[in-house]
């Protein structure tokens, strides 16, 4: 299975070209904090438009209209998942939009409510989609010994055995980091100047998922 990720396009999607591929997973900030609310029935006709059988979007803390249920509905060219799971082609993705911020969407500033959260991801699930990263991993600058991440769901990890764990949130770490049995993908594409200045990431997922 071919796996895009992106993250934090913040309305610029329509700039992005992607070769086609399975599975295209966007893991949060599709808008600039929901100022413009035809930008979701945009997106949701730019899904259509993307040559991927299956599709998923996790919003982010900028997608304050996506905690609305009228809004969500609008979302029906993506499975849309809010602390939900759902399984495509044999593989079961887990997604949510829950941050450690104090404000914005989906925000959740309580370690102890998060842990709550992720405690509920089901232990089969393959590829795990976050808004925000784990404590840690990809969850600062380079450099930077600030880590902006959730403590309470790097932990959680422990008890997963996961294939991939897509996330975004912190622009200035996106990449992705390996370990010995866990792939990371921080998928962010936007710049320090509100730009897009970093290309989606693909991935071969396998027995042994690496960059495709």
């Amino acid at each position: 299975m071919i796996v895009t990720c992106l993250s934090d396009t913040h309305e610029l999607y329509r700039d992005i070209y992607l070769p086609p591929g399975d599975l295209l997973i966007h893991a949060g900030d599709v808008t600039f904090f929901s100022r413009r609310p035809s930008v979701l029935k945009d997106f949701n006709e730019w899904l259509v438009e993307q040559p991927y059988r299956y599709k998923v979007l996790v919003p982010g803390n900028h997608d304050t209209l996506l905690a609305l249920p009228e809004f969500q509905k609008q979302i029906n060219n993506a499975h849309l998942l809010i602390n939900s799971g759902v399984e495509l082609g044999g593989v079961k993705i887990w997604g949510s939009p829950v941050t450690n911020l104090s404000s914005g969407a989906f925000a959740m500033p309580d370690e102890a409510d998060r842990a709550k959260v992720w405690a509920t991801i089901p232990s089969d699930t393959d590829i795990l989609v976050t808004h925000i990263p784990p404590s840690g991993i990809l969850d600062g600058e380079p450099g930077s010994d600030r880590h902006s991440g959730c403590m309470a769901l790097r932990k959680e990890l422990k008890r997963l055995q996961l294939k991939l764990h897509v996330f975004g949130h912190v622009h200035s770490a996106a990449g992705i980091r390996h370990t010995a049995s866990m792939l990371f993908v921080n998928a962010s594409l936007a710049g320090p100047l509100g730009d897009l200045d970093k290309e989606p990431v693909r991935l071969r997922l396998d027995n042994e998922t690496k960059p495709g």
